[in-house]
């Protein structure tokens, strides 16, 4: 094999020769579970682990939890600057009722689609990183560079026992030159930045009392819906966007409405408030003397998160309230048009049929992380269906879509040729 047109013919047909298997292997990652909370993964990576084993691919496991274990796998191939790395998360968000599911939410039933909590988030995505490194391991001869496949754990609480802890574990085996990540996205949708997170817990205090005598102190419930309404006007903040997310955002805002639902380009130039979780008082008869709500903040790129905790300090001139600050995950973006993303871009058209166009994901992965240390990150997996919802699923195309694509992209990244010439 010459040229990339005959290494991407040998692996679409590897691919086809082994759809069963693949297919079997993300419907036994979805049976086994690993709701987060808890973000016990063992059982998952167990899987893992025996599948790599079987093919005899080697890896090392860092883990900071026993309970919540890493995985990572690295190649080199023939001589390159490009080293590409591949993420998949294995936790995935709890299922807190059955009832409104059509299918049992762990069954994992393959029926022309992929059913089941945590399909398209993100173990579909996570099969995809774990065949292109197997696959791309079969073609060493052909490629450059090197190649380092991650599967780690606690992505959905942003935990530091995860793909964080990489980061201070083996940095040399992660700080690649680009980042191919499987969250759900979208056969529409390339991902290429994403919003920040800010998450406060808000609390006000009041003397309190008997609530027959409420001339005697404020109300501590009130007094938090008070500032709530003044905490959602903070929405409305003025900031600059770089002007390449902007371009980008413009040109996409059909495809990200028809992907997301009507409104969500807007959105992802929006600052937007959501308040999660509020408790207070501890009786219908006495004036609340305590309340804390969670309030999660959702930041463009452009607004700096330091600025608008400044203006919540600001606040204080008409509130008193404590906060704390349980996390906070800075908006982040990469160059639409890098390399990479253009390559996803182009092989998931010939692929799919659909151009996906570039977009910035309203929610956090841990892709973000890589992009904080300047390392071009791009996001491309199956649709939301169900996300954190009932009834997720991936319909089995589509499923095999992401494979390919990623299989494939991967490929034309570290091929041989193009890395010579790109090192030249």
């Amino acid at each position: 094999m010459t040229s990339i047109a005959e290494i991407r013919q040998t692996l679409t047909s590897w691919i086809d020769v082994d759809r069963d298997s693949i297919l079997q292997f993300m419907q036994t990652l979805v049976r086994a579970r690993s709701p987060n909370p808890p973000g016990d993964t063992r059982e998952v990576m167990t899987l893992v682990r025996s599948y790599l084993d079987g093919l005899g691919i080697d890896y090392a496991m860092f883990n900071r939890d026993q309970t919540m274990p890493n995985l990572v796998a690295a190649r080199t191939f023939g001589p390159g600057n490009k080293h590409l790395v591949l993420n998949g998360h294995i936790d995935v968000f709890p299922v807190e009722t059955s009832e409104g599911w059509s299918q049992d939410p762990w069954d994992g039933r393959v029926e022309g689609t992929i059913w089941g909590r945590g399909s398209a988030d993100m173990k579909v995505g996570t099969t995809a990183s774990i065949m292109s490194y197997v696959y791309l391991t079969r073609l060493a001869a052909h490629l450059a560079g090197k190649l380092t496949l991650t599967v780690v754990s606690e992505e959905e609480s942003f935990g530091p026992n995860g793909a964080r802890h990489l980061f201070d574990a083996c940095p040399e085996l992660i700080l690649g030159t680009a980042l191919l990540n499987g969250e759900p996205s979208g056969a529409s949708v390339v991902r290429f930045g994403e919003k920040g997170a800010l998450w406060l817990r808000m609390t006000v205090q009041t003397p309190g009392g008997h609530g027959a005598y409420p001339h005697l102190s404020p109300n501590a419930i009130e007094k938090a819906f008070e500032l709530i309404g003044d905490l959602k006007r903070l929405s409305d903040v003025e900031f600059e966007e770089p002007e390449v997310v902007v371009s980008a955002l413009e040109r996409s805002r059909e495809e990200y409405d028809r992907a997301y639902g009507d409104g969500a380009s807007d959105l992802a130039r929006k600052v937007t408030m959501n308040i999660g979780t509020i408790a207070g008082g501890s009786r219908v008869n006495m004036i609340a003397s305590r309340c804390s709500f969670d309030v999660d903040i959702r930041l463009p790129n452009g607004v700096d998160a330091d600025d608008l905790l400044a203006k919540i300090e600001g606040l204080r001139d008409r509130h008193q309230f404590t906060y704390e600050v349980i996390l906070l995950n800075r908006p982040n973006w990469t160059d639409p048009d890098y390399e990479l993303a253009q390559i996803v871009t182009e092989t998931a058209a010939e692929i799919t049929n659909i151009r996906p166009v570039p977009a910035v994901s309203l929610g956090n992965t841990d892709a973000r992380l890589w992009r904080y240390r300047k390392i071009p990150s791009v996001v491309y997996g199956p649709s939301p269906k169900g996300m954190g919802s009932t009834n997720e699923h991936v319909p089995v195309e589509e499923a095999l879509n992401v494979v390919r694509c990623h299989v494939l992209s991967a490929a034309a990244y570290l091929f041989r040729q193009n890395a010579e010439r790109s090192s030249g």
